[in-house]
């Protein structure tokens, strides 16, 4: 079983400015990929399963990556969460490689990206690979908030955050009994600036993407790296408490 020195927690000041570095990382990443790769969902899977299903019904066009967006997301995550768990199994905290493999896959992302230009074919096998390895960022940062973080919520799904904010200010308004006031002023604590980072990283990933293409992936992995280096910093600190 994992132990607080495996796992940090979210209520951890480091730990919130790493929250938040990644859900800045998920806005522009998946801002960039949906204006630069045809309309293609990186962050999470609604969006990819609506396009799907639309398709299905006869009423529009869709691409290969946005169909294998959803297997693929899906075979991450649970590799994610099988490799993570091997690690705590061992004692060792998962952050920081988790950290790293969604670095890696957002490299290999911009790298695809650079060579396969501005306005590479929608079904071209680079296009679809290159969309693959950003779908696989996105799946690793979606696991890694629930597996490598104690009580952190979602850095790339805003619905569930939006969602769990505003019931938790109604809970706070209300003026519940203490407990239920205390619990929601946490949460919310931990939730908004996530959802503040998302919808900031949105805005400056289609401002990227409309002056320089699919170049502007150089941003969220230059984050990804800055959030490693702090994921180290963070599991350094665990080790010497």
């Amino acid at each position: 079983m994992p132990t607080d020195r495996e796992v940090p927690s979210a209520d951890l000041g480091s730990v919130r400015v790493l929250l938040f570095l990644l859900s800045v990382i998920a806005g522009t990443t998946d801002v960039i990929g949906f204006l630069g790769l045809n309309g293609l969902f990186t962050a999470h899977i609604t969006g990819n399963l609506v396009l799907l299903c639309t398709h299905l019904a006869g009423t529009g066009d869709i691409q290969t990556s946005a169909i294998l967006s959803i297997p693929v997301f899906a075979a991450v995550v649970c590799l994610t969460r099988i490799l993570a768990g091997r690690l705590i199994l061992k004692h060792t905290g998962p952050l920081c490689l988790l950290l790293f493999l969604q670095f890696a896959c957002l490299a290999g992302f911009l790298c695809i990206c650079t060579l396969a230009g501005q306005h590479p074919p929608v079904d071209a096998p680079i296009t679809v690979l290159a969309g693959m390895l950003g779908v696989s960022a996105m799946a690793v940062q979606n696991a890694l908030a629930q597996i490598a973080i104690e009580n952190a919520p979602s850095t790339a799904i805003m619905t569930s955050n939006v969602t769990r904010f505003a019931v938790d200010v109604g809970t706070i308004i209300l003026g519940a009994e203490k407990t239920y006031v205390d619990k929601a002023r946490l949460r919310s604590n931990r939730t908004l600036p996530v959802i503040v980072g998302f919808a900031l990283g949105c805005g400056i990933g289609a401002v990227c993407e409309q002056n320089v293409g699919l170049t502007a992936l150089a941003l969220p992995t230059t984050l990804a790296a800055i959030a490693l280096a702090l994921g180290i910093a963070i599991e350094r600190g665990i080790e010497r408490s």
